[in-house]
C-alpha cells in the first residue's frame, strides 16, 4: 500500500481520546510560542500534526520554514494545509462532483430520447387526424384531438425541462473547469510553475510502481540562496527562482516532471531512464543552463549577480522506495556542495 492510500483523512488526525488530544496540545502550544506564530485554528491544525508525527513531510516543512523565515509566511501556512490536512476531503469532493456531472449527462440524454418519442407521437397523431376525412365513429376526430393536444402539453413541459437541464449542465461546465483550474494550482508551486511538493511525491511513487528500474531522479539546490536573499531581498530571490523554474519546464524531455521541493530545492523526475550517464548529462545541461542567468536590476537593467546550482543524480534499482531514491539523490547532492558546489555528482 503507497502513501497516498495509508494517509489519514483530516479527521483521523485528530484523536477521540481527550488526554491524547491535551498532551498532543501541550506539545503544539510552546512549538508555536517559541516560533511567534499566531493561534489560529490553521496553525493548530498544523503544530498539532506536527507534534502527533504522523506527517513527517509535514514536519519537515515546517522545520524548513521556521528556519528560513522571521515570521510565519500566512501563505505558507495556508498551503501547507490544504496539502497535508484536507487533502483527502479536497480529493473526495472532486470525485463526488464528478459523479453529479456523470448523473445530470444521463438525464440529459434520458430526457432528449422522450422528446424526440413525444414528437414523434404528436406527427403520428396529426398524420392519423389527416386521414380522418370521414370518420366511422363521431367521437373518434375528438378523442384524437384531445391526445394531440395532451401530447402537445407533455412536449412542452419536457422541452421546458430539457431547456432548464441544459441551462445547468452550462453551469456544471463553469464550475467544473473551475474545479480543474483550482486542481491544477492545486498542483502547482505558485511561483515557479512546476510541480509542487505534494504532487512531486504522488508522481515519484506511482513512477516508482510502474517502472522500478527506469526512473532517474535529479535534485538541484541553488547555491548561496540565503546569502542572495540577505543581500538582495526577498522580491529578488523569488524572481531567481522563477527564472530556475522557467528553465526547467524549457529543458524537460518527455516524460519528465519538475517540482520544487522546498525553498530553493528543486527536483526532476526522468521516466524511462535506463543509465546514470544519461540522467547525468541531462544535470549538466540545466546546471550550465543555471549557470548562464544574469540578474538584474529592473530599473536599470544592470547585471547584479549569477547564480549556481548542485546537482545530485540518482537512478532507481529494484526494490526503491521513493523515500530511499530521495535519500540516494539527496545524499549526492551534498556531495556536491562539500566538493565547491555548481557541479553534478
Amino acid at each position: 500500500m503507497n502513501q497516498s492510500e495509508t494517509r489519514a483523512t483530516a479527521l483521523a488526525l485528530y484523536p477521540e481520546d481527550s488526554r491524547e488530544a491535551a498532551a498532543l496540545l501541550k506539545q503544539a502550544v510552546p512549538l508555536m510560542v517559541r516560533h511567534n506564530i499566531p493561534p489560529n485554528p490553521v496553525h493548530y491544525a498544523l503544530w498539532y500534526t506536527y507534534s502527533k508525527g504522523v506527517e513527517p513531510e509535514l514536519n519537515r516543512h515546517l522545520d524548513r520554514v521556521v528556519k528560513d523565515f522571521d515570521s510565519f509566511p500566512p501563505e505558507s501556512a495556508a498551503k501547507l494545509f490544504r496539502e497535508y490536512i484536507i487533502r483527502d476531503e479536497l480529493e473526495d469532493a472532486r470525485a463526488g462532483q464528478q459523479q453529479a456531472i456523470n448523473l445530470v449527462d444521463g438525464m440529459e440524454r434520458d430526457v432528449t430520447r422522450s422528446v424526440n418519442g413525444s414528437r414523434n407521437f404528436q406527427d403520428s397523431l396529426g398524420h392519423c387526424l389527416e386521414m380522418l376525412e370521414s370518420p366511422l365513429d363521431t367521437n373518434l376526430p375528438t378523442i384524437l384531438n384531445e391526445l394531440q393536444q395532451s401530447t402537445q402539453l407533455m412536449q412542452d413541459q419536457q422541452a421546458l425541462f430539457l431547456f432548464q437541464l441544459r441551462a445547468a449542465q452550462n453551469e456544471i461546465k463553469t464550475l467544473r473547469d473551475k474545479l480543474e483550474s483550482t486542481s491544477l494550482a492545486a498542483t502547482l508551486d505558485g511561483l515557479t510553475q512546476v510541480l509542487n511538493r505534494n504532487a512531486f511525491n504522488r508522481v515519484l511513487e506511482k513512477a516508482l510502481r510502474k517502472s522500478p528500474e527506469t526512473v532517474a531522479l535529479v535534485m538541484l539546490d541553488i547555491d548561496h540562496f540565503k546569502q542572495f536573499n540577505d543581500q538582495y531581498g526577498h522580491p529578488l530571490g523569488d524572481r531567481v527562482l522563477e527564472h530556475v523554474g522557467q528553465v526547467l519546464r524549457n529543458s524537460l524531455p518527455a516524460a519528465a516532471v519538475a517540482a520544487r521541493y522546498g525553498g530553493e530545492e528543486f527536483c526532476v523526475i526522468l521516466q524511462g531512464c535506463t543509465d546514470l550517464d544519461s540522467a547525468r548529462v541531462f544535470a549538466e545541461q540545466l546546471r550550465l543552463k543555471i549557470q548562464s542567468l544574469r540578474i538584474k536590476a529592473r530599473v536599470t537593467d544592470t547585471v547584479l549577480d549569477t547564480i549556481t546550482a548542485s546537482f545530485g543524480v540518482a537512478l532507481s534499482k529494484t526494490g526503491d522506495s521513493s523515500e530511499s531514491l530521495l535519500t540516494r539523490a539527496d545524499d549526492a547532492l551534498y556531495r556536491a556542495k562539500r566538493s565547491g558546489r555548481n557541479r553534478v555528482q
